[in-house]
């Protein structure tokens, strides 16, 4: 097993909420100040995540993205919010999450700039770990644009890593490393786990099926690779929800997915403990958004203390069957359907499949707990299930 990143974070994949994928790059507070990557924005999600139950059901970090810094470094060469849209600073806006007893994440690049063109870490690593201990940060989403070369990329991971554990805070280290080795060359997983907690492998998640089925299939062609390596300390993130952030970002709650479709984002980012950082408006979402992300038993299986990766086990035709390993000798099972015309379908399989055998042997209790919660009873490991799922939908088991 590979060594985890040794500052004691992580221990199942961290949960949160993050800008990005909603709110982008918004800047102009003058015009839409609902929408504004600013200190208003994080102090009312923060609310909402402390009084509308999204902090007890585990949503603990809530994350600044790109965009929040001033366009130069101040006089004594550390980054600096921008004036305008956080005339409190950073400081005074972590004192507030950690109020509601929630957690700060920020946004910084191992390059010169960010992906948007503000200052980058470079040649200022330590700096900026000491700047982001000062003000209190609890996560840094470390980005990789405009780094240079692979073996700058690389350094400045590193350095960036040893920078926090220096500063002697406990700081989630998100990193995007792999996702810029890959375009050159095979990521080296046993290496980046030793500096990261969680490391982005595929490009960003969008509020679309398509950008959902692309993960998917993406991390089914990896899964040798990939699922072996997660585990308590260091997770695969589809995407930083900057729905789930592979960091899959989720992006329930949003305009592109259907209810069916949401409900396999919700599945599969449990199924493959990926980490769970929400991209939507916590201020305005439907009650039906609301019970999934919230459901805690999908949760469960997400935060499982046994840390293990879930993958795809076969794939007939339009429908994929996945399993996670859980603890206690559990199982969680997810029935996708990639079909996306028609009506719902049946997929029947032999329970002699799961776990190599052993999952439901000699007999077990089966919980459906999504489309919605249903006790289907006991069944022998020699029994077949048979379930209907729904266009893009995906039925969520448990063993």
């Amino acid at each position: 097993a590979a060594l985890a990143l040794d500052n004691g974070l992580a221990r199942t994949p961290p949960m949160g909420w993050l800008h990005w994928e909603r709110f982008l790059c918004a800047t102009d507070c003058a015009t839409d100040p609902h929408r504004c990557v600013s200190e208003q924005l994080f102090v009312e999600i923060a609310d909402v995540m402390a009084a509308e139950g999204w902090r007890d059901a585990g949503y603990e970090f809530v994350c600044i993205d790109d965009c929040w810094m001033a366009p130069t470094r101040d006089k004594r060469g550390r980054l600096q919010a921008d004036p305008k849209r956080f005339p409190s600073g950073i400081r005074k806006l972590a004192d507030y999450v950690h109020s509601k007893g929630l957690k700060l994440g920020i946004y910084s690049d191992v390059g010169n700039k960010t992906c948007a063109g503000f200052p980058g870490s470079y040649n200022h690593y330590d700096l900026d770990a000491q700047t982001f201990a000062s003000w209190g940060v609890d996560l840094l989403k470390f980005d990789g644009c405009n780094s240079g070369s692979l073996e700058l990329l690389a350094e400045g991971y590193k350095r960036m890593s040893l920078a926090l554990n220096k500063t002697g805070r406990s700081i989630v280290y998100s990193c995007e490393w792999p996702f810029y080795l890959r375009p050159v060359q095979q990521p080296n997983y046993t290496e980046i786990k030793q500096y990261c907690n969680h490391w982005r492998n595929y490009f960003d998640v969008y509020d679309s099926w398509s950008s959902i089925k692309s993960i998917l299939d993406w991390t089914a062609l990896h899964q040798d690779s990939i699922v072996k390596i997660a585990g308590p300390g260091g997770w695969n993130d589809p995407d930083m929800v900057s729905i789930f952030v592979f960091l899959l970002q989720l992006v329930i709650g949003n305009f592109g997915l259907s209810w069916d479709q949401a409900v396999t984002q919700m599945a599969m980012w449990a199924i493959m403990a990926a980490p769970l950082f929400m991209s939507n408006d916590l201020r305005h979402i439907s009650p039906e958004a609301k019970w999934l992300l919230q459901n805690k038993e999908v949760i469960a299986i997400n935060q499982d203390l046994l840390g293990k990766q879930g993958y795809r086990i076969t794939k007939d035709k339009n429908f994929e069957l996945w399993e996670r390993p859980l603890l206690g000798q559990a199982y969680a099972v997810a029935v996708l359907n990639r079909h996306e015309i028609g009506g719902p379908q049946n997929f029947t399989f032999s329970l002699s499949i799961l776990g190599n055998g052993l999952a439901c042997n000699p007999a077990c209790s089966v919980q459906q707990l999504l489309p919605a919660s249903r006790d289907w009873g006991v069944y022998t490991w020699v029994s077949s299930l048979s379930v209907e799922v729904n266009p893009t939908g995906t039925v969520l088991l448990k063993t």
